[in-house]
């Protein structure tokens, strides 16, 4: 599976019966699935399936989608009210002998209000139910472009990641050969360190020294951290390179970096190493940045 981005667009527009149909898709970053869904009045019965189908091709993101439907072709029906024409009627037999007794004519039917309504024709349930299934049709089109769009721009995005992963590789080995981590260079600097403590005041214990001094040596190695960025390193790769919906996960591993490099920087001992520890949280800030759109 592709790495995909959480940002993208898509339109998808077509006609069924007489009515013509809209789709847009906006998705940006987003924690979980969020989506905010407007439909035209009447179509509310679409919604679960709407949701149904967006929730099974996406994971993660903000969606808007919106749904426009317009009749091209207008058909209106007459529709007559029975019970007002049935009471003007009867007050025509009622009136007998009272008014004119000419004949109703139409137009003068017409001017009663309510007695006759024009509206437009429905549909019967077979147009209906092909309508709807042209509408969904029509998503699930839409939603595909939207995947497409996403995953083009999770191509890009992966490009960009794999380069910062490569460069917390390469800083992280640059901590590892530094000299000033070999054990020949630490004993030296803890021998000078000594020698002037001892030098300064005749009052200190030499073995108590040593013993506190090595301590310290050893509460300052960096073996386990940088360990654990190499185990992160490989991590990240195998995540990327199988893709999907692994934003939540990358995520977490740039927290894991930015761990590991913070512990780098307090315990170094050496400018080079701090450097490096400096410029590896940097590279893990933009590698975080970018994560944050990933599905």
């Amino acid at each position: 599976m592709a790495l995909q981005s959480m940002t993208g667009f898509a339109r998808r527009e077509g006609t069924s019966g007489r009515g013509r149909w809209v789709w847009e898709l906006r998705s940006v970053n987003g924690k979980g699935l969020d989506v905010r869904l407007r439909l035209p009045p009447g179509l509310e019965r679409l919604e679960t399936d709407v949701r149904k189908s967006i929730a099974d091709r996406l994971s993660r993101g903000n969606l808007q989608v919106s749904l426009s439907l317009s009749v091209e072709e207008s058909r209106v029906e007459v529709v007559v009210n029975q019970d007002a024409l049935t009471a003007v009627l009867a007050l025509r037999d009622q009136l007998v002998g009272i008014v004119d007794p000419a004949p109703l004519r139409l137009e003068s039917l017409m001017a009663v209000r309510g007695l006759v309504e024009f509206k437009e024709a429905e549909e019967d349930e077979d147009a209906v139910a092909a309508r709807d299934a042209d509408i969904m049709a029509g998503l699930e089109a839409a939603l595909g472009d939207l995947r497409d769009m996403r995953r083009q721009e999770g191509d890009a995005l992966g490009k960009v990641l794999h380069g910062h992963v490569a460069t917390i590789e390469t800083l992280t080995s640059t901590v590892e050969r530094d000299p000033s981590r070999s054990p020949q260079e630490i004993a030296a600097r803890l021998a000078t360190q000594v020698a002037m403590l001892l030098d300064g005041s005749s009052g200190l214990d030499r073995d108590r020294l040593h013993a506190e001094a090595a301590l310290l040596a050893t509460k300052a190695d960096l073996r386990e951290e940088i360990d654990r960025l190499k185990a992160h390193v490989a991590a990240a790769r195998d995540l990327m390179s199988k893709g999907g919906p692994v934003g939540r996960k990358l995520d977490f591993l740039a927290q894991e970096f930015n761990r590991e490099s913070n512990t780098i920087c307090s315990k170094s001992n050496a400018a080079a190493v701090t450097a490096a520890g400096i410029e590896l949280k940097v590279v893990i800030d933009q590698f975080r940045e970018q994560v944050q759109n990933l599905e």
